[in-house]
């Protein structure tokens, strides 16, 4: 018997700001080495640490706002006064090879993916998205966690946590919704949710 091939996921994943998605989405990227993560773009300067082309591609807003009039995102949102957008070529190259597409996009973002693939899309597309929602226990654990980075001021997280309850209100939307209370847990949850869906017949 010829075995099927398991179907490529385009894995959304939102969380508020200091929710987890990144770490985890990082833990995903080691698990599950062909899987190709898609560096959004966006008009904010880079945090310390970053490096363009592995965390984002920093742009310009003009050149940002000629790449949305292009066509050339996936998806694009404000958040927290500045743009981030999905470049669509590298996740359909990825999902056209067979291999999973990872991306950590906000509630907008998401909204605008599954507007998207209710329209005229290619097949792939429509049956590769899986949409998860990581939500932190409690509003007061984020706020700890934000406190914790030590990056930003007390107006910018009061901003986050205001925000953050806006976003946690559209987890109803998603699929899936993750209580990230310990890491390693949500994590477990998280490869699960992948591995059946992989399984999954459409």
């Amino acid at each position: 018997m010829i075995s099927r091939p398991q179907r490529p996921l385009c894995i959304v994943i939102s969380s508020p700001s200091g929710g987890g998605k990144t770490t985890l989405c990082g833990r995903l990227l080691r698990e599950f080495p062909s899987m190709v993560y898609s560096i959004s773009c966006t008009t904010r300067a880079p945090r310390p640490g970053e490096v363009e082309g592995e965390n984002y591609y920093f742009l310009a807003e003009p050149e940002f706002q000629r790449r949305v009039k292009a066509g050339d995102f996936i998806e694009y949102a404000q958040v927290h006064a500045h743009w981030y957008g999905t470049p669509k070529q590298r996740i359909e190259k990825a999902l056209n090879e067979g291999r999973d597409a990872l991306l950590a996009i906000d509630v907008q973002g998401a909204e605008r993916i599954r507007t998207l693939i209710s329209g005229p899309v290619s097949d792939i597309l429509k049956t590769a998205l899986v949409d998860i929602f990581v939500v932190p226990p409690s509003i007061n654990v984020l706020q700890q966690r934000l406190d914790g980075r030590g990056q930003d001021t007390e107006e910018t997280i009061a901003l986050r946590l205001a925000n953050a309850e806006k976003e946690m209100a559209c987890r109803d939307r998603y699929k899936y919704v993750i209580v990230n209370d310990r890491l390693d847990d949500a994590f477990e949850r998280l490869k699960v949710i992948i591995e059946a869906e992989h399984r999954r017949v459409v």
